[in-house]
């Protein structure tokens, strides 16, 4: 697969971005969870209020009242109060990104919020003709979603500021070395609760401000490129100025794109046809950020699904699990279990645990049977490899050698579904940036790759599955392939 090729999938996966009308899609998208939380929130309320209001008059308990009063027109109107809910709030500038995250001039707003919202619920009892609905459930409603919201929101923002101390710490490399890199540096590091690490920055011509600071320089744009195929990075702010420097900056998109490493930027929209713009308004200046990969509310979802995936498959295959160590115990000397560094996700490194199918030091072997490797490019591959173990050609036909891996997808290492992480030997061997993009995402048990023929595919065909995965990624694809899988590992085509 051409590098041309990749960005003309890409395009069409994306869509060409052509300026602010185009990205307009995307700003303001990590709100959107709020909206459909709040939305749920209001009309769960409004009901049980509703519902608890009318308990003297249900001579046929719950049920029966639930059969009475669930018409279309109660339908059509709980759900246009869902959608308006919303709507009030955002009103009220409940939706500020920075309000959101700090909670701060919240509750005044929210007490505005419930007396509009109370007007609006007035809609209830003024269309009820068997007086089951009254005005005070409106009243009461108003009363409710105040302290309702308020928990709401904490607990979200809890769980947020958990989760940021819990994660991993972001590299961050700062482009340019001005008075807006030197801002920007400030803000990200005057916020204790933010999880970033400033790398290093990236200017051409460096100036005196940033330099004071104590950051490194890690070179011009020119060598952006090559630090982010080498280099654990993140995110890549850009600060420099767009008129006196728009080509260093197109440069350094077009660099973050190829390597797939997202690029931030100060509020000023570029062209691309790799990324869609996002707006980040957890520090004071807004950023907009060039997303190369999948980035926005479903992939929580798909981290529940991995780690209820993952506990449950531990749960029920602890017994095979036991069985396959002792087999590979009883069968050949050393280890159970192998362990090599593989690169995952924005290029970590870490340690990846399979059961052993290999004779003891067979990665020693390795270099003497370079000259028989059966695969194009940088990956190693032999068909009838002569370090494989009796009982390893059967763990490695039937995919029960990746078993363990189940732990890197509770510890967050690995997912379900990803690109499969691959050797430290074969990635120092990648020549062309836009390889890197495979690690824009976090790798898996099984992917495309698996599902097409494994071993039986080139290199080039496996990056380009990898590729098409990362641009057309969707829960429901992460559902197919795993579906596909089970077919997939007991046909054992392409296994090697």
């Amino acid at each position: 697969m051409t590098e041309a090729a990749w960005e003309r999938d890409g395009a069409a996966a994306g869509g060409a971005l052509s300026g602010p009308a185009s990205s307009g899609q995307r700003i303001g998208a990590p709100a959107t969870g709020w909206r459909i939380a709040d939305a749920l929130l209001a009309v769960a309320l409004l009901t049980g209020i509703i519902v608890g209001g009318n308990l003297d008059r249900m001579p046929r308990g719950l049920e029966g009242y639930l059969a009475l009063r669930i018409t279309l027109k109660n339908a059509v109107l709980l759900t246009g109060f869902g959608l308006a809910w919303p709507g009030v709030l955002s009103l009220c500038g409940l939706y500020s990104p920075a309000r959101l995250r700090t909670g701060q001039g919240e509750w005044s707003r929210l007490l505005l919020a419930s007396a509009i919202g109370c007007a609006v619920a007035m809609v209830f009892p003024l269309t009820s003709r068997s007086g089951y609905v009254r005005p005070l459930h409106a009243v009461l409603f108003a009363v409710a979603i105040v302290p309702a919201e308020a928990i709401l929101r904490g607990a979200v923002r809890a769980a947020q500021r958990a989760s940021r101390n819990a994660r991993q710490r972001r590299a961050v490399i700062v482009v340019g070395s001005g008075p807006l890199a030197v801002r920007m540096c400030r803000e990200l590091l005057s916020d204790p609760l933010r999880a970033e690490d400033i790398i290093g920055f990236v200017d051409s011509q460096p100036c005196h401000p940033v330099t004071e600071t104590g950051l490194a320089h890690l070179g011009g744009v020119a060598d952006l490129e090559r630090i982010l195929m080498r280099q654990v990075v993140d995110d890549v702010i850009i600060c420099l100025p767009i008129r006196s420097h728009y080509e260093e900056i197109q440069q350094t998109l077009t660099a973050c794109a190829r390597v797939g490493v997202p690029a931030k930027y100060p509020a000023d929209l570029f062209r691309s046809s790799l990324g869609v713009p996002m707006v980040n308004g957890e520090v004071a200046t807004p950023i907009l950020s060039l997303l190369v990969a999948p980035d926005d509310p479903r992939l929580i979802i798909k981290r529940g699904i991995d780690l209820l995936g993952a506990t449950t498959l531990l749960a029920l295959l602890s017994p095979l699990m036991l069985v396959v160590a002792l087999a590979v115990k009883l069968t050949s000397r050393g280890p159970v279990f192998f362990a090599q560094e593989r690169f995952g996700y924005m290029k970590r490194r870490f340690r990846m645990l399979k059961f052993r199918t290999m004779v003891v030091h067979a990665e020693q072997m390795q270099g003497a049977l370079e000259i028989r490797n059966e695969a194009a490019g940088p990956v190693f591959k032999i068909r009838k490899d002569p370090r494989v173990t009796r009982i390893g050609q059967l763990l490695r036909r039937t995919s029960l050698d990746e078993l363990p891996q189940l732990w890197h997808v509770l510890t967050g290492e690995m997912s379900l579904v990803g690109p499969r992480p691959l050797p430290v030997r074969d990635v120092s061997r990648f020549a062309e940036p836009w390889l890197m993009r495979r690690f824009s995402v976090r790798p898996g048990l099984t992917c495309l790759w698996q599902i097409s023929g494994r071993s039986e595919l080139g290199f080039d065909d496996w990056i380009a599955l990898d590729l098409e995965y990362i641009a057309h990624w969707s829960l429901l694809l992460d559902l197919k392939i795993l579906l596909r899988t089970i077919p997939a590992v007991f046909g054992g085509k392409g296994a090697n």
